[in-house]
Parts: structure tokens; sequence; C-alpha cells
């Protein structure tokens, strides 16, 4: 599989070539002055582009002070700019069918748009007009703060959301990494607009920002718009930083954590810790998790599902950080039914770790997500955060048919070892977190307790 130079070596005002494949699609790279890259997919057949601009920023950059800011300013920043009102920029994509939007994750930041490809430019200028130039004034700060606690308050009434937020919290406990991405409502209600027009200065650079489009557009042409767009802005000696790499430092202590809700289910979600994204074996555990629980042929669908009828939704999952991760089981049950399938879920976690996989699951999960990975390719927007997310943690481009390759590659030995490292830690038991109608942590099942003893 091919190899380029990695964006943050690449020299400024150079441009590289990332990929030219047989369907005609180019993937290309250009670095300009001040560290911004420009990361561009050539879709040939398509009729719309999708213009993403990434900040290499989330919640975990945040200090106490400034809890929930990354996600604050998500919000804020399409208040208004220098040269339109929030009205005007709602006018102006509603007016060519786009879409304008943004999202907030621990790590990152993204801005976007999807336009027809006759109206990219329109697409790039408001992106960056949004990004650079937002006013975050006073009154606008007040008036988000309010959406932003009511998102917040959302959140809590939504015992899935909530288990998952909690979850986060309790496995990367004293970790950056497991505060909440809302902030919390003491520190929205104590932000100051100077706090967060401090957090916006500081962090929101060039060097830490990635451009990616992808649909029909032509290379040249996007940088000409970025260029254009940005003007005096791009300038100075600064390079792009190289993606976040570390290795956590987290206690390995088996947690169980109720959080009390008036609901019908019981919701669980039980895991351990993971890999981080720069490892290796992640393609492996890619396997190993669509095998587990990605799919109506897992283990947990059919044993817990299927077999026994204990829950309707039941699934595993992974999160993977630069420099830590967590492997999670969620399962939503009849609150009788918890200490059963708490139990099954562990008794499934250790055959896997003991036995591994067979080959025939292996085969199975490898085309299962062969076919998710490609059809997830058929729209402009996938392919830009693909483009986006590739370049902002591996600082490379890796195509459709690389990571097939590597997918390909894992054998059913390399999962069998990878979740006998996981799933067996000595001396590590599991996390698990409850969402349900119990008061006190004494009226959870005893075969709960034992789960993590």
């Amino acid at each position: 599989m091919a190899r380029t130079i990695p964006g943050h070596e690449q020299p400024v005002g150079s441009t590289r070539t990332l990929e030219s494949a047989s369907d005609g699609s180019l993937v290309k790279r250009t670095v300009l002055p001040g560290g911004l890259r420009v990361v561009t997919e050539s879709v040939p057949g398509v009729r719309s582009a999708t213009v993403g601009l990434w900040v290499g920023v989330g919640s975990r950059d945040e200090n106490q002070t400034v809890l929930g800011a990354a996600h604050y300013l998500e919000h804020l920043l399409f208040k208004g700019t220098g040269r339109r009102n929030a009205t005007q920029i709602a006018e102006e994509i509603d007016s060519v069918g786009g879409e304008l939007n943004a999202f907030t994750a621990k790590e990152h930041t993204c801005f976007y748009a999807q336009v027809l490809d006759s109206d990219l430019a329109l697409a790039v200028d408001l992106v960056t007009d949004v990004v650079f130039d937002a006013t975050c004034a006073d009154s606008d700060v007040d008036t988000e703060r309010s959406v932003v606690l009511e998102e917040i308050a959302m959140r809590d009434d939504d015992p899935e959301d909530l288990l998952h937020e909690t979850f986060t919290e309790t496995i990367l406990a004293g970790h950056p990494l497991g505060r909440s991405v809302l902030g919390t409502e003491n520190s929205i209600t104590g932000m100051s607009p100077v706090a967060l027009r401090g957090f916006y200065r500081r962090r929101y650079r060039l060097p830490k920002m990635v451009f990616s489009v992808a649909g029909n557009v032509e290379h040249g042409a996007v940088v000409r718009l970025v260029r254009k767009a940005l003007r005096e802005r791009l300038s100075g000696t600064a390079t792009p930083v190289a993606p976040r790499k570390g290795r956590a430092r987290l206690a390995d202590v088996g947690k169980l954590v109720l959080r009390p809700d008036d609901t019908e289910q019981a919701h669980l979600m039980l895991g351990l810790r993971s890999l981080n994204r720069h490892d290796e074996r992640r393609f492996a555990l890619s396997v190993l998790n669509t095998a587990l629980g990605g799919g109506m042929s897992s283990r947990l669908f059919q044993e817990i599902r299927e077999r026994r009828g204990l829950a309707y939704q039941v699934y595993s999952s992974v999160a993977s950080y630069a420099d830590t991760g967590h492997l999670s089981v969620y399962a939503g049950c009849q609150p009788e039914r918890l200490g059963e399938v708490s139990r099954v879920v562990r008794e499934v976690l250790g055959r896997l770790g003991e036995d591994g996989l067979t080959d025939a699951e292996v085969t199975r999960a490898k085309g299962q997500i062969r076919g998710m990975l490609v059809l997830g390719m058929e729209d402009t927007a996938s392919r830009m955060n693909r483009l986006g997310k590739n370049e902002l943690n591996y600082g490379q481009y890796l195509s459709v048919d690389d990571t097939l390759a590597r997918i390909d590659a894992v054998t059913t030995e390399d999962v069998s070892l990878l979740a006998r490292s996981l799933l067996r830690p000595r001396g590590t038991a599991p996390t698990a977190v409850v969402v349900g109608p119990y008061a006190h942590d004494d009226d959870l099942p005893h075969d709960l307790h034992e789960v993590i003893a």
C-alpha cells in the first residue's frame, strides 16, 4: 500500500498527490502558509460537494474554568460574523438547498457545509467566515447559554445518552477524556464571554486545522477559494502540528456506578480499557468488536436476544483516542432481568477471552466491515469526514483499498491474541454503569456485583 509524507512534515507551499484511483477519483493535499492543510477528494459522477473545516480542539483541551467551551463555541460561532448575522447565515445556505452545521467531539471540532457542486464557493466562504470571523458578542453568549443548558437537560432525559456519558466518565476517571463534551450546568452557567473568547483565540489556530473537501471538485480551485477567503491570515512560518500521541496513565480498577432514573428498562453498559487509535492492532480490534456485538450474527445478539430473549437491543462498541480507548457492551432489559443479562455478558466476554473467535466468525466479521466501509463511502459527506479525520488523527491518507487490505490481513490468531490480552487482563475487573429504576446500589442484583468483583 502507498505511503506518502505525513501532512505535518510536508513543506509549506507544496502539493502532494495522495491517491489516483482507477475510478478517476483523485486525492491531493496542499500545505498553505500558516500551517493550514487543504485535502481534497475529486469524485467523478457526483453533483455535490461537502466542505469541512476540522479544528484539532475538543473537550479534552479544556481546563476546569472552561469545561464545555469547545461545544459552546460550536453553537456560538453561527450567531454572527463581521459580514453576516445569524439570519443571513441561515438564509444563504437555505437559498441553495444546502446544509451548514458542526459537531464537537473529545479531540476535535468540525464545521461543515454540503451543497451542489456549483455552490462550492459559497460553502467555502460561509464555513471560513463562521470559523475565523465570528463576533462572539456578549448577548449571543447569553442566548446560546440557554440552548446549551437545554441540550444538557435533554441528554439527562435520555437514559441511553446518560448511560454512555456516565460510562466514559467512570472508565476514564481523572483523565480529560472522561469529561463531558457538553460541560456541566455549573461550568456553562458560570462561563463568561471573556473566557469563551479567550479559548477561541488561543485554540483556533491554523496549524491545528484541516480543510477537507470531497465531491465534484478540482483541488486547485478549492485551494484558490481558501486563499481568497482567508487572505492575510495565510502568513507566517508555522507548520502543521503532528497528530496527538501518548499513553494515558489510568488506574485499572473495576467500578459499578448507578444513576437512578424512573425508566421502564434497566440500561447496562459494561466494558474494559482498550487500544489507542495508533495501535497497529486496531484492525484486529475492529474484527473482534464486530464479531462480539456488531450485528445480528454476533455472539452477544445471538446469545442474549435470539437464544434467551433477555433484551431487545444489545451491542458492543469501541472508542479509540490518541492515548487510550475502551471496549464496551450495551444492553437494555427489564429490571428483573438485569442480573441474568450482566452474567451472560460477562460469560460471553470470558469465553471470547479464553477461546478467541472461530475462522467462520472472523470471515463474517471481515465481510461485514468491508460492506459497511464501502457503502459508507457512497456520499460526499462520508468521504469528507474520512479525509479530515485521517489527516487530523494520523497525518496520513489511508485509502479505502488500503484499509480493506489491512482488514483482510487480520487472522483468527490475531483476533484471539487480542481478545486474550483485552478480556483476560490479570487483576482487572470490568467497569459497569446502570441507569434504571433502582434507588441504591444495594438494590442492584447480586450477579451484577459479582461481575465486577
